[in-house]
């Protein structure tokens, strides 16, 4: 008897007919994460999502449906509309949460980019009202910290603010050399301009509707007497420089303050990301990503344009007064935050600052050299208003130096330098400068540092500190790692504001699911 006929195997039959249909359900674990998902956004109050639709013509679906889609998938790693719709045909747990319902890609990208974008704010707001009803959060401890995210955009397709100013300068170079060669014939336009710069000629900064408007005339007054070199000028006006200028034009428009933009997406800035990349690559499109934390869970997020995280506090706390009407008594930031505008503001507001400066955790290491060289340890003689280098020279007042924000505040530091470091042994251990060493210090930056030293060396900085180190740490790395989300799908800030919004509320639901299990 041959070995394989003494096995049994179960029954395997594709074509078996059931005496009753299963119902869905059935095939879902009790204590599975996707029914809490269920369970919370039908407990949500959604009356803004729900004002979206108007009514009329042919039915829609459920946008409590949509939802729940869109968050459980979200949690899952599915980020795609296409692997979403995809999911909602195979896949069991897709099918229970859809009722049966079958949404296109179309559908999922519609709703996700366009129904969800003018009310992510209110649906947002539902998930963490319902956890102040639980009892999970309670606004008064806010965690914030920050990260880039890359946007939806070519990797090569950056436009540099300083690449268009250099292009703008030289057409209009090459615009003022066609003019004088277009009217070089015409005696009236050098009795009337004769060497003077365009720019000089119109006082004011010239536009492209001005130098189309200066050819123009120029055409009208030589008429039928241009010559071929005058035509060919005019031309060369017409066809390559105005249209260049133009394009200047509205590249300035759109860079704005900032320093780059991206052509595929004009919303999107280039930033040096974190994460490292092969030698020679490009900085990439990102946004910067700023969220705030109780207990691990996302209470306020917004999206910048600017790289560094300094600046993005006031915009994102300002947003998050707006929303609440309401301020935490505590945020705590890292050092990456530690400036004199971020302090005043919290100070001004009524805030309780926890927010570390550049040099909080070096002053707290036992045993610590204080550095020779560095003018904050320097020895201050207030009767000469001087300070004191290690070579025993005196660095005296100069004046006084405006700062301006890119939010537009105004800090003002004292400068003072050394009268002569020519001959200095220290020189090469102390400064670079081809000139006397120089310092500048802020009275005020002074003391708020000194405050919040206090405060985070206080039991309750102490406990927020350490508590910091897993808030909103814990909530990037299962965002960018675990669910691996490292890149944006829609184009545009208001979009990709959305987009995370819908993963922070997926973020959200998951751990309110695993700490009710």
């Amino acid at each position: 008897m041959r070995r394989h006929e003494q096995v049994t195997f179960k029954p395997y039959a594709q074509d078996q007919m059931l005496l009753l249909p299963p119902h869905l359900g059935e095939l879902i674990p009790q204590d599975h994460p996707i029914r809490a998902v269920s369970r919370v956004v039908d407990s949500m109050s959604l009356d803004a999502l729900l004002s979206r639709y108007k009514g009329g013509g042919t039915s829609s679906y459920d946008p409590r449906m949509m939802l729940k889609v869109l968050v459980y998938a979200y949690s899952q790693r599915l980020f795609s509309s296409r692997r979403i719709a995809k999911a909602l045909r195979e896949n069991v747990y897709f099918m229970w949460l859809a009722g049966g319902n079958k949404p296109d890609f179309r559908t999922i990208n519609r709703f996700r980019g366009e129904i969800l974008r003018d009310v992510m704010e209110s649906v947002f707001a539902a998930v963490t009202e319902l956890l102040l009803e639980k009892g999970y959060v309670r606004l008064e401890d806010y965690f914030v910290d920050g990260t880039k995210i890359e946007a939806n955009a070519g990797k090569y397709s950056y436009v540099w603010a300083k690449s268009t100013k250099r292009y703008k300068r030289q057409v209009k170079e090459k615009i003022h050399q066609l003019l004088r060669e277009a009217e070089a014939e015409n005696e009236a336009e050098n009795t009337k301009y004769g060497d003077r710069d365009l720019d000089e000629m119109e006082g004011k900064e010239v536009t492209a509707d001005d130098v189309e408007q200066t050819v123009q005339e120029i055409e009208e007054r030589l008429a039928d007497k241009a010559s071929r070199s005058a035509r060919k000028a005019i031309k060369a006006l017409h066809r390559d420089c105005i249209p260049r200028l133009r394009r200047y034009e509205q590249q300035e428009n759109t860079l704005g303050a900032r320093g780059s933009y991206s052509k595929t997406d004009h919303d999107a800035t280039f930033m040096r990301m974190k994460e490292r990349t092969v030698a020679g690559e490009p900085l990439k499109p990102a946004y910067n990503v700023q969220i705030g934390t109780e207990n691990q869970f996302v209470l306020g997020y917004s999206l910048h344009q600017r790289p560094g995280d300094t600046g993005c506090l006031i915009p994102h706390l300002q947003e998050w007064l707006r929303r609440w009407g309401r301020v935490p008594q505590r945020i705590i930031t890292d050092a990456g935050y530690g400036s004199e505008e971020n302090y005043a503001f919290l100070d001004g507001t009524g805030l309780g600052s926890y927010v570390k400066y550049n040099t909080f955790d070096r002053e707290q290491k036992k045993r610590r050299r204080p550095k020779r060289f560095r003018s904050a340890n320097w020895p201050y003689d207030a009767a000469h208003d001087v300070y004191i280098c290690p070579a025993g020279n005196r660095l005296t007042y100069k004046g006084i130096r405006t700062y301006t924000s890119a939010n537009g505040y105004q800090s003002q530091s004292r400068v003072y330098e050394a009268h002569d470091c020519q001959g200095c042994p220290l020189r090469p251990q102390c400064t670079r400068s081809q000139t006397n060493r120089r310092m500048q210090t802020s009275a005020r930056l002074q003391a708020y540092k000194r405050q919040a030293a206090t405060n985070l060396n206080s039991p309750t900085g102490r406990t927020l500190r350490s508590r910091r180190l897993v808030e909103a740490e814990a909530v990037f790395g299962r965002l960018k790692h675990n669910w691996g989300f490292r890149r944006f799908l829609l184009r545009g800030i208001e979009k990709a504001e959305t987009e995370w919004g819908i993963l922070c509320m997926a973020h959200n639901l998951t751990r309110l699911a695993s700490l009710s299990a």
